[in-house]
């Protein structure tokens, strides 16, 4: 296999999946929750006519001019599109605390702090009287955003058995999907509201998820990972017993316990980061978020109702739209829970890579066809429809490929010793491409036209190719054994061949 697969059978821990740890993790994953409602509630405000008239002027008089005008640029703004990004900026920037705070105070207290802090930015989007008010609160929300995605991956990674860790950790992004979902409907319901002030809802709204989040954490227990590394390790061996429905954890603790004194020893994890022999997390910290964000399904899911509405769907239709590409989202992002634990990371990343080929690529030749270079067009009921479902298989392959997985690679693969730097790099990289993205989308749609969605097709290309040649299996592997697949893997092993020798973490059993 060109990704270089994982053959030998490595160390096995007992133990089985148990009611405490399902519902822990369910808890601990409405963190996606503030992150998908976000995404949902900031396109489809955007669009509602009262709230451009009241933040934006500018936007709404250029919207409202004839049809023959460019629909391409009817929305390019820097201050609307900066209302949007300014929430990824501040969580690219919180998650370099975020990470100490995991580290030093755990898991739990850094998804409370997430909430609380979201919280406050709900309130202020929700009462917001001029743009400085909208921004100051998008930035709170971008803080809450940081820890929470930050913390939940890597909480859910290291509760989670081996054989379970996909389906489990994939609720994060299910819940993702759930908050898209339910801001879209809101979206819908509230801009049929008289007197236009339905957006207040929606943004206030965003108050729900955060109490959720912020209520649930105070009741969760932390991981085992992360007691033993505070020095609580009689603590941690009672967590591995409950979590695991076993008292036969001492092969799992005692890596634990070696892991812990490996990440001790290191006086700087960003130092050690960028170390030879880490050289595939660093890499795989790097792109797979990068890559994640350059498929162009925030184009979609930050700007659907926007989109539908510039390529020519009225109003409530386009808030429509978004709300059945979130449905398609969220049952999608099932196929994977059910899947990757079975079929393996890989599979699905490549079957999603081509089918998002297909689809950004017929989707850029229906508008191409329509409406050209000019942006001037109307276009019929049918051919909307044919749009829609363009993006709806698009939408799809992303719920159950890159939208899940490129949160659970990333927060199972780094040793503990790295493993807070190493998640805040994976969310640092996560935000950046996602400002980037959310700020330019449509200054470039205004001058690439249809030839944008050609542009996130080629990249679409370039990830699938990645996936295939360098990205290795790690299903089913317990992840303090992580960095048995690097050695095994035809380009990585270069990095870490000679690296294990000089390795601090001894781990205590043979295979079997």
């Amino acid at each position: 296999m060109a990704g270089g697969s994982f053959t030998e059978k490595g160390k096995q821990y007992p133990g089985k999946m148990t009611v405490f740890v399902f519902l822990a993790c369910l808890v601990a994953s409405s963190g996606g929750l503030i992150f998908g409602y976000d995404i949902g509630i900031s396109g489809g405000v955007t669009s509602m006519d009262p709230f451009l008239i009241k933040f934006f002027p500018s936007v709404y008089a250029k919207e409202q001019e004839v049809v023959d005008t460019n629909q391409y640029c009817k929305f390019d703004s820097t201050l609307l599109t900066l209302f949007t990004s300014s929430l990824y900026l501040a969580a690219l920037v919180a998650s370099l605390f975020a990470g100490y705070v995991t580290k030093r105070c755990g898991r739990r207290v850094s998804m409370l702090g997430g909430g609380v802090i979201f919280l406050v930015g709900a309130i202020l989007n929700g009462f917001a009287q001029n743009v400085a008010m909208l921004i100051v609160g998008r930035i709170f929300l971008g803080i809450g955003v940081g820890f929470s995605n930050q913390s939940v991956p890597l909480y859910l990674s290291e509760m989670a058995p081996a054989k379970m860790r996909g389906m489990l950790n994939i609720s994060f992004q299910l819940m993702i999907t759930i908050g898209i979902l339910a801001a879209n409907l809101i979206n819908y319901f509230t801009a049929r509201i008289p007197g236009g002030w339905g957006w207040r809802i929606g943004l206030g709204l965003a108050a729900v998820p955060a109490v959720i989040m912020a209520g649930g954490s105070l009741f969760l227990p932390d991981t085992p990972n992360s007691l033993v590394a505070r020095g609580k390790p009689e603590k941690a061996r009672a967590m591995l017993r409950r979590i695991r429905g076993t008292d036969d954890v001492s092969l799992e603790f005692d890596d634990l316990v070696a892991a812990s004194a490996a990440s001790d020893a290191v006086e700087s994890p960003w130092a050690t980061l960028l170390q030879r022999r880490y050289r595939p997390q660093l890499a795989m910290a790097l792109i797979i978020p990068t890559l994640q964000q350059l498929t162009g399904i925030n184009v979609v899911m930050f700007y659907a109702p926007v989109l539908f509405k510039t390529i020519g769907f009225g109003g409530t239709a386009s808030l429509m739209s978004a709300v059945i590409t979130g449905l398609v989202n969220m049952f999608a992002t099932f196929v994977s829970i059910a899947t990757v634990d079975r079929l393996g990371r890989r599979k699905l990343l490549l079957q999603g890579g081509i089918q998002m080929i297909i689809a950004q690529f017929v989707l850029g030749t229906l508008i191409a066809v329509k409406f050209g270079t000019s942006g001037v067009a109307e276009i019929s009921r049918p051919y909307a429809i044919g749009v829609v479902l363009c993006i709806c298989v698009f939408v799809s392959a992303f719920a159950w490929s890159w939208g899940p997985l490129g949160w659970l690679v990333p927060s199972e693969i780094f040793p503990l010793e790295i493993r807070s730097a190493a998640q805040s790099a994976v969310v640092v990289f996560n935000m950046v491409f996602t400002f980037v993205i959310a700020q330019i989308f449509l200054m470039l749609l205004c001058r690439l036209k249809f030839g944008l969605f050609y542009f996130f097709g080629a990249w679409e290309v370039i990830m699938t190719i990645f996936v295939y040649f360098f990205l290795p299996e790690t299903k089913g592997i317990p992840i303090e054994e992580m960095d048995r697949i690097w050695a095994s893997h035809w380009y990585w092993k270069r990095f870490v061949e000679g690296a294990n020798a000089n390795n601090k973490v001894e781990m205590t059993s043979t295979n079997v």
